[in-house]
């Protein structure tokens, strides 16, 4: 089990409810850290009429602990794409710190193949999940040969776009911005600017690999963001596009969102957590 050590002021609005809650039935706050393939999922958030991962978590949780479990993820993904690192937050007894090893493996013998919890983590109270992150990191996976066991775990290309434009077109997404360009329309968020800190095409085997992290992502951003680069990969748009994009703050200047199968969600950082 991960150590964390404890923070200073807690966020007095967003974690009230939940530091109540735990104080009143005086239960432990909790990070797990977990990883699923996307492909069978309506996302990472519970819906009504769709299989969710936090759906089931959630009841994976509610029959080891013998009662509801509200959970709250670092963030959500859409349907179908993946993630290599992410971190849901849960309130339980101190019990569960007796045997965690043993809470861990009892966890994942309860939810299915797709689904993988990788560490219990014991947070201080004021933790929250979501807005404690200080970054998040994403991948998205292109492939150029027939491959059958990268069927939905990444985007098969045929023609091989030219890297080096996009990564000098990439590089004016750095810093803090609005990125209502590559955000879906009417997202109930409080500001569409956003901090990439990395942003960068790299080759992996036979795999060509988008990387960027942000301290955080608009709805649907990375897959807008990889359309509208490969436009210029493939000389339909110029290198400096990325600009005119972000200035116009118009969905419909970006490129077409690309497939889900290739996105990844591959590392959430808090300070305090030690990665």
């Amino acid at each position: 089990m991960k150590k964390c050590e404890r923070l200073g002021d807690p966020y007095e609005i967003v974690t009230a409810n939940h530091y109540l809650c735990l104080v009143e039935n005086k239960m432990n706050n909790y990070f797990l850290e977990i990883s699923y393939k996307g492909t069978a999922y309506h996302g990472w958030q519970v819906q009504e009429n769709a299989v969710s991962v936090q759906q089931k978590l959630n009841e994976a949780l509610a029959v080891l602990l013998r009662k509801e479990v509200e959970t709250i993820g670092a963030g959500r993904t859409d349907t179908g794409v993946h993630a290599k690192q992410l971190y849901v937050q849960f309130s339980g007894s101190a019990k569960i710190l007796e045997n965690p090893e043993r809470f861990v493996h009892s966890l994942n013998a309860m939810l299915p193949f797709d689904i993988a919890v990788k560490n219990l983590i014991e947070v201080h109270r004021q933790a929250h999940a979501r807005f404690d992150a200080t970054s998040r990191s994403y991948e998205y996976r292109i492939h150029f040969n027939k491959v059958p066991f990268l069927q939905d775990l990444s985007w098969q290309l045929r023609d091989i776009p030219a890297v080096d434009m996009m990564n000098k077109a990439a590089e004016d997404l750095l810093g803090r911005q609005d990125f209502s360009c590559f955000s879906k329309s009417n997202t109930q968020v409080f500001t569409n600017f956003c901090h990439i800190q990395e942003a960068k095409w790299v080759w992996k085997d036979e795999s060509l690999i988008f990387n960027i992290t942000a301290d955080r992502f608009l709805r649907n951003m990375v897959r807008a963001i990889v359309g509208t680069l490969l436009e210029i990969g493939f000389k339909k748009k110029p290198t400096d596009y990325i600009k005119e994009v972000i200035k116009s703050q118009d969905r419909s200047k970006a490129g077409t969102s690309v497939p889900a199968a290739g996105l990844y969600l591959t590392k959430v950082l808090y300070p305090y957590i030690d990665n």
